[in-house]
């Protein structure tokens, strides 16, 4: 079976929600046998990840201007046309922006399946052009892909209430692995960090994490001998991002790490005493997943992304109430609960690996 992935800027080592999704997904289908190759955006392969294949998956590159209001569409036009070359059985899109290109990978023939990880017209980055762009995108992927996974509750209700498709979807949610967690600190005490002395944030620099937000509630938290760490950055040089920057750099206690993964997070993640989510619009967070694999104490707002069952009524904030955000902050980091256990059964890569699967060979079967 050849599945050809569009939608994504790429893996691996890059930023991002959906991008982490797909550095888990393939490679675990690419072991069981499918032939998958990723399309990537060009602006977003550096020395660093300029290779042809990771972990049994292809790596093709298709140009993409460094835009963000062009980027996705244009790539995800020509990743299709690319793509039809390579004569897939499947063409998956992820997300709803690039989803706008549904209708041309139909008009090429093509079967799509489709990926929806939250309604983007949502997110406060976009201008209410793009947000109407972006919602069409949704809708041609209601109305045209073969099949939708929809990764929460939330977007399955989304797309029977607002597009009335109810038929050939799937609920998959996203995945987190249990961590090894790291033994080591040297990574923390160079950024002048205590173990169990911080409380970490985790995400993209853009409006909606509400990162801004978070600063200024823990300011008025006055927390003793706490940090704030935000590990992250933007995908774009914006006003927004260069503004959180110098708030953070003007900030007593406040850290900023850049994007990291690997050793470098284990340890932030393994050493933490909090974990904090103050976000207007996720679609299924997998930095939330993340800290709970880690046994972290969680604070997170209310927004229905939010609201996993394996979380208690005290970990939540109502979103955007930036005196509750400084409340409970204040309370959360005075009274840490440390190693809590969380059940992530439903959140297992390799069943959400052998679902989508499940979901391929149905098409294909009928």
């Amino acid at each position: 079976m050849k599945i050809v992935v569009v939608g994504t800027r790429g893996i691996p080592n890059i930023q991002g929600g959906v991008e982490t999704h797909c550095e888990e997904l393939y490679p675990r289908l690419a072991a069981m046998g499918c032939d998958v190759t990723i399309i990537r955006r060009s602006c977003y392969v550096t020395n660093d990840n300029r290779i042809t294949q990771y972990k049994g998956v292809k790596l093709i590159d298709v140009y993409a201007p460094r835009r963000k209001s062009i980027e996705a569409f244009i790539h995800t036009a020509l990743a299709l046309i690319k793509a039809r070359k390579l004569k897939p059985d499947i063409v998956h899109i992820h997300a709803v922006g690039p989803s706008i290109c549904t209708p041309l990978a139909k008009l090429l023939g093509m079967t799509v399946v489709s990926t929806n990880h939250g309604p983007d017209y949502e997110r406060q980055k976009w201008g209410r052009l793009a947000k109407s762009v972006i919602y069409c995108g949704e809708r041609f992927q209601a109305r045209q892909s073969n099949h939708i996974i929809a990764i929460s509750h939330v977007i399955v209700d989304i797309l029977k209430e607002r597009h009335n498709r109810t038929h050939n979807v799937s609920l998959i949610y996203n995945g987190v692995n249990i961590p090894v967690k790291s033994t080591s600190t040297d990574y923390i005490s160079a950024l002048g960090l205590t173990p169990g002395k911080y409380v970490i944030a985790l995400g993209r620099f853009v409006p909606e994490k509400r990162f801004h937000w978070l600063i200024e509630a823990f300011k008025g938290a006055q927390p003793v001998d706490m940090k704030l760490v935000i590990a992250g950055d933007s995908d774009h040089n914006d006003a927004y991002s260069a503004q959180l920057k110098k708030m953070a750099h003007d900030t007593e206690n406040v850290v900023l790490t850049g994007f990291i993964k690997g050793e470098k997070l284990n340890q932030l993640m393994t050493n933490a005493a909090l974990f904090v989510l103050p976000s207007t619009h996720e679609g299924l967070p997998i930095s939330l997943l993340e800290a709970m694999s880690y046994n972290l104490d969680v604070l997170v707002s209310d927004i229905p992304a939010n609201c996993l069952p394996e979380l208690e009524s005290d970990d939540f904030f109502p979103v955007d109430d930036i005196a509750s955000l400084t409340q409970n902050l204040s309370r959360k980091m005075s009274h840490p609960r440390h190693h809590r256990q969380y059940d992530l059964s439903n959140y297992n890569w390799d069943n959400i690996a052998k679902q989508t699967l499940d979901v391929y060979n149905n098409i294909l079967n009928n």
